[in-house]
């Protein structure tokens, strides 16, 4: 009986060495693969994957609410840093990470978090309000009909807040322009 429960545990020790080989040999030829999860999404969030010049490498909109986790094929990029945005509806969810000889890293001590600026119209006034930790300033573009009516740059505090009034009498196409953290946000409208 003993001799029988050494040379089964001997076959299973044979056979998982047996299987680790022959994993490591598939995996040498295996696509770089690597999971990127997001928690609290929801359906419409767009995923981003942008390179280090920010031109965007990947892009697909979340198709239903709650965790989303996708297995990405990485064999195809270049060495370099990338990111994975989640585009949310008032922030962006940024986890950094680097592409070196088909090895994946992400970086956790640079994922954060940007706050999108809110743009609301109603009647004749504009409604622009931004959290911002880092004390970036917030450049804004008010566009009527193409032509810029304001530019104006806010800055200083934790939120930014502004009212704009429109006048009465001018009616057509208004457009906002709003520059932060290195991005621009828009928001077009007809009165």
């Amino acid at each position: 009986m003993k001799n029988t429960i050494k040379s089964f545990a001997f076959v299973a020790l044979m056979f998982g060495a047996l299987i680790s080989y022959a994993n490591n040999k598939t995996n040498s030829t295996k696509k770089t693969t690597v999971k990127v999860e997001f928690k609290n999404v929801k359906q419409g969030h767009v995923l981003n994957i942008k390179n280090e010049n920010g031109i965007t490498v990947y892009k697909s909109e979340v198709k239903k609410s709650g965790t989303f986790s996708k297995l990405f094929d990485l064999s195809a990029l270049e060495n370099g840093t990338y990111s994975a945005e989640l585009v949310k509806d008032f922030e962006i969810e940024i986890k950094n990470f680097e592409v070196k000889n088909g090895s994946v890293t992400f970086f956790d001590s640079t994922s954060k978090k940007i706050f999108k600026p809110v743009i609301r119209s109603e009647g004749n006034l504009i409604y622009i309000s931004k959290i911002e930790f880092n004390d970036n300033p917030l450049e804004v573009d008010i566009y009527f009909n193409d032509e810029v009516i304001l530019s104006e740059t806010l800055e200083g505090n934790k939120v930014l807040k502004r009212t704009y009034k429109l006048s009465d009498s001018k009616f057509g196409d208004y457009r906002i322009v709003i520059n932060a953290n290195n991005r621009s946000y828009t928001k077009s409208f007809r009165k």
